[in-house]
C-alpha cells in the first residue's frame, strides 16, 4: 500500500505517467477478449525500402505465446511489436490477428493512413539557470566544464555519419565568453574550428533575460560581443516571453533566428488568450519592420526544453525509439501533443490546429534536469536511428540549422505576427522590490554618467559596460533556488545563499552606477570656475524641473546666507536648503543641499547657476492641500488618499472620485494559499475570489509634514497599514513645475504569507490608456497572440489621451501594473474588482512564487511616481516628460575649475517630439550619440552635435555603420518605427 500512497513527485511532472498518457493518446483499442486489450498505433516510421510501421501492444492476461499478424503481409511475436505494410498514399483496410499457441484469440480490422516524412532536428543544449539548482558560482563553473565535455565529444564522433555528429548549441553565451578567457590558446582555437564546422555554436542572449526588467541601451549592450563571435541564432528558454524590442536588437547584432521555450508551469495559460491561434514556427515582426524567425515549444501542455528528454532522446534508442514516433503522430493529429491534466494544469485543452509543418525542432539536455551536462547518448540515438529508419529523419543539430531548413522551404508560409509577446512570468519581477528598484535607478543613472564623461572628454565605456552587465545579471531570469526558502549550502536548496549572492549583485550595480555619476559630475564640474553650479538637464525635452546639489561648507559657510543667480538672465531663483549639521551628521560631508527649480532648460544643455550673498530662506507650514500654478491636489487624511488633483490650466479634475481606491491608496492583498510547496501555483486554479484570504488598506492617516518652502509646497503623511510598520507618503508640487511627484515608503514586514501590495491611481479618462512604454517599444497596439493579458511589465510610463486633455503616469522602480482592476494571481488570473479601465494599479510588490524567486522581502522600500498632464502635448511625448523627472533628474554639478564659466550650452539637439536621445557615449575618432524612437511610424530626424565635423549611423548601437552628409554640425536621420539608432560622430573639441 504505502507505495502506491507515496507518489514519486507532487509538485513537478512526473515522466512515466506523462510518457504512458502519450502511449494511451496514441493508439487505439483494436480487441478486447479473455482477459487481454490490445492497442494498435499507426506512426510515421518509414523504412529505407518503403514500409510504414503498425504497432501493437497487448496487456492484461497475455498468454507465453502471442503472435501478430497483418494478414498477407508481415507477422511478428511478443507483446509489442511493430508490424511493417508497404507505404500507403491513401487510407488502406488491414486485418490484424492474434493467436496464441492454440489458435486466433482475435482479429480487427486497422486503418493504416499516409504518413508524412519528418525531419527532426534534435538541439542538444543545458539550460543555464544561473542558480536554482545551485549557487551560481557552483552553476557557472560547471557550465565551463561542459563545454570542456563538448569540445571533446565533438572528438568522438568524428568519424560518424554527419547527421549523428555530436552537436552542441550554447544556450547562453556568457560561459562560453568565459571558458574562451580561461582555457589555453590550443583549446580555444579547436573549439573556434568546431564553430566554423558547424558542430557547436554559440547562441546570442548572454544569459535568459527578463528582457522587460531591461533598459534598451542595457539590452543592446548585452549583445555586443557578437560583433568578435559572430552568430546566427538566440535562444530564450523558460521565460515565456519577451519584449518587442527583442527583435530590433536581435537584427541589429545580426541574428534572425530565436528558438523560444516556454516553460509548462501553470501560471502561463498563453492558450486562454490566443496562444491556440499562435501557429509554430512564426515571424515576429516589430514596429520598424525587423523580423525573427522563431520556433517555440508547447504550451501548456508541452515539456517546454525537456521536450527531447519526454520522449526519450537521453535515455536509449529502444525509449526513443516507443515514444519519439508517438510524440509525432499526437502532433500531426491534434492541437496539443498531451492532453489537459497531464502537468498538473486542469484546464481545457485547446482548440488548436494539429502542427503543420514537416520538421521539427526538438531540444534535449543530458539529463531531466535544469543545467544538465552534455551527453553522446542523444547522438548515439541518432547514429542509430538513421541505420534503421529512412523517416523521421534525425539530426544532431545546433540551433540555427532548425531554422535554415525552414527559410529555405516554408518562409513564405508562415504566419507573421506583431507587437510585444508579454511575458507571463513578469510577476516575479516584484518579489524582490528593493533590489529591482536600486537596478532601475541604476540604468537611469548609468546613462546620465557615461554623459558626463563623454562631455568632459573621458571616455568610461568599460566601466559603464561592466556595470551594465551587473544590472543584466540581475536581470537573468533565476531570482533564487528551486526551494528559495531553505539556506543550505549547496543544490536546489541552498535558497539563502542564493539570494544573498542575487540581490547583492543589484546593490552592486547601483553602487558602480552611483560612483560613475559622481565621477562624471566631478570630471564634468573641472570645465568650469566661478562660485556655482552647472545645471544639466541629461534628457531629450527642454524643461523646467527641480534641481538638487550639495554645497560643501569650505565652499561656502553654512552661517552665510546664500542667492542663486541663473547667468542667462541675470535673475534670482528661488531654492530651499537642507542643512548637514556635524552635530547631526558627523559621518558625513558638512554643507547644505540645496534645492531650486531651474526653467526653460534645454535637453542636453546646461545654464550656469552662480552664488551669491543672499538672505535666510524661510519654511511655512500648510494645511492637506497643496498647489502650484499648474496643479491644486487635496489629501483626505480619514480616507488615507488623495481626493483630487485639479488641473487648474484645463479647468479640470484627473481623479476618478467614484472609483473603488482611493488615488495613491495603498491596497494590501493576502491569498489563502500556503508557503513552502515547491511548483504549487501550477497546481493551483483561481476561478473566482475564493483564495483572495484577505484586502486591506492603509489607514489612521497622521499629517506629519505639511510645508511651503520657496520651490514648493510638500505634504507627508504616515498611514498604518497591513504588511508594513509603516507606509509614508510624500506629495510634492514644485513652482513652475507642471508635475505632481509622489514618493511611497514602507517599512515592509517578512512574511512567507503570499502577498501584494498595490498603489491605486484611478483617472478621470474617457478611455483606457492609449500607450505606455516598453523596452525598445511603445505598447498599446497590436501583440503575439497568446501574451499575458491580466498584467504589464512597463519601463516609465502610462499615457491617456482624451479630446482636449491628455494624462501621463510614470514610475521609476515598479514595472508592474495592471489596469483597471486587480487580478488573482493565479491562473487564470480572474478580476476582482469590477472593470474601471483609466484606473492604473501600481503592483509595488509581491510573495506569491513557490519556487525561483525569493518566498519573503522585507526592510524599507521606496517607489517613486509622478502624474503631468497637458493640452498640447500628448501620447509618447508626454509619457516621457512625466517619466524625465524620475529617470532624467537635473544635474546640479559644483563648478570646481579655473575657466570662465559659460553661463549656457547646448550639446546635442534631436528636432522629433517622439525621438529621445538616451545617452552620450565615445569612440575612438569621437562621440557617439544613441537614439530612440517612439514614433509609431518611421521619422526622419535632425540631429545636431556640438562641433561636429564627419558622422556615420548604425542601426542598433553598433555594428553596419553608414555615412551621413553633415551640415552646419546636423545630420539627418532616418530611424524606423519605434527604432533604436546611434549617430558615431568626429566632432572639434570646443
Amino acid at each position: 500500500m504505502t507505495s502506491r500512497l507515496l507518489q514519486p513527485s507532487l509538485g513537478s511532472p512526473d515522466y512515466d505517467g506523462i510518457r504512458q498518457a502519450l502511449r494511451e493518446d496514441t493508439s487505439t483499442p483494436v480487441i478486447s477478449v479473455r482477459g487481454l486489450e490490445a492497442r494498435a498505433s499507426v506512426l510515421p516510421l518509414i523504412t529505407h525500402d518503403g514500409r510504414q510501421a503498425v504497432r501493437v501492444s497487448v496487456t492484461g492476461l497475455v498468454p507465453a505465446r502471442m503472435e501478430h499478424e497483418l494478414a498477407g503481409v508481415d507477422r511478428a511475436e511478443g507483446a509489442d511489436v511493430t508490424l511493417l505494410v508497404p507505404e500507403v498514399s491513401q487510407p488502406t483496410d488491414f486485418t490484424l490477428r492474434l493467436s496464441d499457441g492454440e489458435g486466433l484469440i482475435g482479429e480487427a480490422t486497422i486503418t493504416v493512413t499516409p504518413q508524412r516524412h519528418w525531419d527532426v532536428f534534435v538541439v542538444h543544449h543545458s539550460h543555464l539557470d544561473i542558480g536554482y539548482t545551485d549557487p551560481q558560482g557552483t552553476v557557472l563553473r560547471h557550465h565551463l566544464d561542459y563545454l570542456d565535455a563538448a569540445l571533446r565529444l565533438t572528438g568522438e564522433s568524428e568519424d560518424w555519419p554527419d547527421d549523428a555528429k555530436f552537436r552542441w548549441t550554447v544556450e547562453s553565451s556568457m560561459p562560453a565568453l568565459r571558458w574562451l578567457a580561461a582555457r589555453p590558446r590550443d583549446l580555444v582555437e579547436a573549439f573556434k574550428e568546431r564553430v566554423r564546422e558547424g558542430l557547436i555554436e554559440v547562441t546570442a542572449l548572454p544569459f535568459q533575460l527578463h528582457t522587460e526588467a531591461c533598459s534598451t541601451e542595457e539590452l543592446y549592450r548585452q549583445l555586443r560581443f557578437t560583433e568578435e563571435l559572430p552568430t546566427r541564432s538566440a535562444m530564450h528558454t523558460d521565460v515565456p516571453g519577451a519584449v518587442v524590442g527583442l527583435v530590433d536588437a536581435l537584427n541589429a547584432a545580426g541574428v534572425r533566428y530565436l528558438a523560444a521555450a516556454h516553460n509548462w508551469a501553470g501560471r502561463s495559460v498563453p492558450y486562454l488568450h490566443g496562444g491556440d491561434k499562435l501557429t509554430r514556427p512564426f515571424r515576429w515582426r516589430a514596429p520598424s519592420g525587423n523580423e525573427l524567425l522563431v520556433w517555440f515549444t508547447d504550451t501548456p501542455h508541452g515539456m517546454a526544453y525537456m521536450e527531447g528528454n519526454t520522449v526519450g532522446l537521453a535515455d536509449s534508442f529502444e525509449l526513443a525509439d516507443d515514444l519519439l514516433p508517438r510524440y509525432l503522430s499526437a502532433l500531426a493529429g491534434r492541437g496539443y501533443p498531451y492532453g489537459p491534466g497531464t502537468f498538473g494544469w486542469q484546464g481545457p485543452d485547446a482548440d488548436r490546429a494539429p502542427y503543420e509543418l514537416d520538421a521539427l525542432h526538438l531540444r534535449v539536455q543530458g539529463a531531466h534536469a535544469d543545467n544538465a551536462g552534455p551527453s553522446i547518448v542523444p547522438a548515439s540515438i541518432v547514429r542509430e536511428w538513421n541505420t534503421r529508419w529512412a523517416f523521421p529523419r534525425l539530426r544532431s543539430a545546433i540551433n540555427s540549422d532548425f531554422f535554415a531548413h525552414v527559410e529555405e522551404r516554408y518562409h513564405d508560409r508562415l504566419a507573421v505576427h506583431e507587437g510585444d509577446w508579454t511575458d507571463w512570468w513578469a510577476d516575479g519581477l516584484g518579489s524582490g522590490a528593493r533590489p529591482l528598484g536600486y537596478v532601475r535607478r541604476a540604468q537611469s543613472a548609468l546613462r546620465a554618467a557615461e554623459t558626463l564623461h563623454t562631455l568632459a572628454g573621458a571616455d568610461a565605456t568599460e566601466q559603464i559596460d561592466l556595470a551594465y552587465d551587473k544590472v543584466a545579471l540581475f536581470n537573468e531570469h533565476t531570482w533564487g533556488a528551486a526551494n528559495p526558502w531553505e539556506d543550505a549550502e549547496e543544490a536546489g536548496d541552498s535558497g539563502g545563499l542564493q539570494w544573498t549572492r542575487k540581490s547583492a549583485g543589484a546593490y552592486d550595480a547601483q553602487d558602480d552606477s552611483a560612483d560613475l555619476l559622481q565621477a562624471g559630475m566631478r570630471r564634468f564640474g573641472r570645465r568650469f570656475g566661478g562660485t556655482g553650479f552647472v545645471v544639466v538637464n541629461p534628457g531629450t525635452q527642454r524643461r523646467t524641473d527641480v534641481v538638487r546639489a550639495f554645497l560643501p561648507r569650505d565652499i561656502v559657510p553654512l552661517e552665510q546666507p546664500i542667492a542663486l543667480v541663473d547667468e542667462r538672465t541675470g535673475e534670482r531663483i528661488a531654492h530651499h536648503e537642507e542643512v548637514v549639521h556635524p552635530v547631526d551628521w558627523p559621518t558625513r560631508p558638512i554643507g547644505r543641499h540645496v534645492s531650486a527649480v531651474v526653467r526653460d532648460l534645454p535637453g542636453y544643455g546646461y545654464a550656469f547657476v552662480s552664488i551669491q550673498q543672499g538672505d535666510a530662506v524661510e519654511t511655512q507650514e500648510i494645511d492637506e492641500t497643496i498647489e502650484n500654478e499648474f496643479y491644486r491636489v487635496s489629501y483626505d487624511v480619514r480616507e488615507g488618499y488623495i481626493r483630487s488633483i485639479f488641473d487648474k490650466v484645463a479647468g479640470r479634475e484627473l481623479v476618478n472620485a467614484d472609483a473603488a481606491a482611493g488615488f495613491g491608496q495603498y491596497v494590501y492583498d493576502r491569498y489563502a494559499t500556503a508557503p513552502h510547496f515547491n511548483h504549487m501555483s501550477g497546481h493551483v486554479g483561481a476561478h473566482d475570489r475564493t483564495l483572495l484570504g484577505d484586502r486591506a488598506i492603509g489607514r489612521h492617516a497622521a499629517v506629519v509634514k505639511a510645508e511651503r518652502t520657496a520651490i514648493g509646497e510638500k505634504l507627508v503623511v504616515e498611514l498604518q497599514a497591513k504588511g508594513a510598520d509603516w507606509v509614508r507618503t510624500t506629495i510634492e508640487l514644485h513652482a513652475g513645475v507642471p508635475r505632481l511627484d509622489l514618493t511611497y515608503q514602507l517599512a515592509k514586514q517578512g512574511t512567507p504569507a503570499k502577498e501584494a501590495v498595490f498603489v491605486a491611481f484611478p483617472f478621470a479618462s474617457e478611455g483606457p490608456p492609449s500607450a505606455w512604454e516598453l523596452t525598445g517599444g511603445v505598447g498599446g497596439g497590436p501583440s503575439v497572440p497568446g501574451s499575458a493579458a491580466y498584467m504589464l511589465p512597463i519601463r516609465h510610463w502610462i499615457t491617456f489621451d482624451d479630446p482636449g486633455l491628455s494624462i501621463a503616469w510614470a514610475t521609476l522602480e515598479a514595472p508592474l501594473v495592471q489596469l483597471g482592476t486587480i487580478h488573482m494571481p493565479y491562473a487564470p488570473f480572474p478580476a476582482t474588482l469590477d472593470e474601471e479601465q483609466a484606473t492604473i494599479y501600481s503592483w509595488a510588490l509581491n510573495n506569491i512564487w513557490d519556487t525561483n524567486f525569493p518566498t519573503q522581502q522585507q526592510g524599507e522600500t521606496t517607489f517613486r511616481y509622478a502624474v503631468t498632464s497637458s493640452a498640447d502635448v500628448k501620447g509618447t511625448a508626454l509619457g516621457a516628460l512625466a517619466a524625465s523627472g524620475l529617470t532624467d533628474p537635473f544635474l546640479g554639478i559644483l563648478a570646481t575649475g579655473d575657466a570662465a564659466p559659460s553661463k549656457e550650452g547646448v550639446f546635442v539637439t534631436v528636432d522629433h517630439p517622439e525621438v529621445q536621445v538616451t545617452s552620450l557615449g565615445r569612440f575612438d575618432e569621437g562621440v557617439v550619440v544613441r537614439l530612440q524612437s517612439f514614433a509609431d511610424v518611421p521619422v526622419e530626424v535632425e540631429v545636431g552635435l556640438r562641433g561636429l565635423r564627419s558622422a556615420q549611423v548604425s542601426p542598433g548601437l553598433a555594428r553596419g555603420r553608414r555615412p551621413l552628409e553633415v551640415s552646419a554640425e546636423k545630420v539627418r536621420v532616418r530611424l524606423p518605427a519605434c527604432g533604436v539608432a546611434a549617430v558615431w560622430g568626429t566632432c572639434e573639441d570646443r
